[in-house]
């Protein structure tokens, strides 16, 4: 049998004994929030000097980068009528700045200013280039006095173009330049099979269309839908104008139900003149 007693008395000098080491143990537990305090400020002095130390170096390096200047100007694109040169010494003042620091967008603006640039794209390869493609502007008809019109109908300005005489020859007013490559295209066509090359045609104020072909002679078209007029000039041509096609100057295809021809006054040689001067 336990004696309940010796128990009990045991129990409360183990308790006893375990309030006095906790006693004892207490001073310690009440120093430890300075030590923390104290470890959290070094931690963040630390974090602070790393972030500062990164900062810093950071900066430097954007400096340095900032500071690269461009070392090669890389230009791509099939140039017939502008020099890879006159495109990198145009590029220049642009780049004062560095490699980042170019403005690519003044860039393109300063190439797409020259005139037979039609689109310019500009980009950096790293760590130093400046790679610019090009795209020529393609004439397809000279416009007017001095100008061109591109592959897209729209009008660019040039002083003179290699092989110019062989381009067909448009004129209108602003903003017509579409409308007439169309008939251009037209025209063209239906001309064709009649061994009939179309050299220019023109629109006036009114509308009027006026065509030249290749042979010199003139042809006033008017201001309505010319397929039905063509048509008409085409049955006229077989029959009695081709053989004499180098004597007409001039057909007027305005008219409701007909035409007029106009031809050329025959040339005089200069044995016919001499026979008049001695007579």
């Amino acid at each position: 049998m336990v004696d309940t007693r010796r128990t009990t008395a045991h129990r409360r000098r183990s308790s006893a004994g375990a309030t006095r080491r906790r006693a004892v143990r207490a001073p310690r537990a009440d120093m430890r929030p300075g030590l923390r305090l104290l470890g959290g400020w070094v931690n963040r002095l630390l974090i602070l000097l790393g972030v500062g130390v990164v900062c810093v170096v950071g900066l430097r390096g954007w400096i340095a980068l900032q500071e690269l200047p461009v070392q090669r100007i890389a230009v791509t694109g099939n140039l017939h009528r502008t020099q890879t040169e006159l495109v990198q010494d145009m590029v220049q003042p642009a780049l004062v700045g560095g490699f980042l620091s170019a403005n690519l967008e003044d860039v393109r603006a300063r190439l797409q200013a020259l005139p037979w640039i039609y689109q310019v794209s500009v980009r950096r390869r790293w760590p130093s280039t400046l790679e610019i493609n090009v795209q020529e502007q393609l004439p397809i008809a000279r416009w007017g006095q001095g100008g061109f019109l591109n592959h897209e109908g729209e009008v660019f300005q040039s002083s003179s173009v290699a092989g110019e005489a062989s381009l067909p020859r448009l004129d209108g007013p602003a903003g017509s330049a579409r409308e007439l490559i169309v008939s251009y295209q037209q025209l063209g066509e239906l001309l064709q099979p009649l061994g009939l090359v179309l050299h220019a045609l023109s629109l006036d104020e009114r509308g009027h269309l006026s065509a030249e072909l290749d042979s010199g002679t003139q042809l006033a078209l008017g201001n309505v839908d010319f397929g039905d007029r063509l048509e008409r000039f085409a049955t006229v041509y077989r029959r009695e104008l081709a053989a004499r096609w180098d004597e007409v100057e001039r057909v007027d295809l305005r008219y409701e139900n007909g035409m007029a021809v106009a031809f050329r006054e025959p040339a005089v040689d200069a044995a016919q003149l001499a026979s008049v001067a001695e007579k």
